[in-house]
This record gives structure tokens, C-alpha cells and sequence, in this order.
């Protein structure tokens, strides 16, 4: 419970230097959600599925930041991508990290 928090609550990374690395984004809304608005060169994984697409973002190499509408289902993502060994970032609500990585 306590990593879930940590995870909603954290500091702010600096995400744009992230990305700037490779950092990928993951967008973890569903797919109506996403297809209404997302960040360019954002994947889409509701955080549904992103248990089963550790694998494929592990073999990436890079660190994962995710986002969502409001920091909440992006947070839940991160617990489960730190908990399989993956750097994970919560980027909150996605037209918020959007504006900080311009």
C-alpha cells in the first residue's frame, strides 16, 4: 500500500530530459480515452494490460514514464513496472506532462 502512494505522491522527475534519453511514454488510459487526445509518440497500454506487456517494455531498455487522466490509474502502472525491475516514472495526468515536456 505504502509503494502505491509513494507512487501517486512522489517528485516530479524531470521528464523532459527523460524523454530527451529515450524514455518511452506509456499511456495507460483505454483506447477511447487515448484515441481522444494523447501525447505524440505515447504507446497506449491501459493499465489493465500492463501486467501482460511487462516483457515488451523490459525489452526496451528504457525507462517507462507513464500518464493517464489524472496521475491515479498512471500510478497503479508504475507499481507494477517497478515491481518487475522496469524504471518507471508517474507523469500524471497526461496534458500536464505534455506541457512540461515542450
Amino acid at each position: 500500500m505504502f509503494s502505491l502512494i509513494k507512487n501517486l505522491f512522489a517528485a516530479p522527475a524531470n521528464y523532459k530530459s527523460l524523454v530527451d534519453a529515450g524514455a518511452v511514454i506509456v499511456d495507460v488510459r483505454t483506447s477511447s480515452e487515448f484515441n481522444s487526445g494523447h501525447i505524440h509518440g505515447a504507446i497506449n497500454i491501459p493499465v489493465d494490460a500492463i501486467a501482460k506487456k511487462v516483457n515488451e517494455l523490459k525489452q526496451k531498455g528504457k525507462p517507462v514514464i507513464t500518464c493517464c487522466r489524472s496521475g491515479a490509474r498512471s500510478g497503479v502502472a508504475v507499481s507494477i513496472l517497478t515491481k518487475a525491475g522496469i524504471e518507471a516514472y508517474n507523469g500524471g495526468a497526461w496534458n500536464n506532462l505534455q506541457r512540461q515536456l515542450v
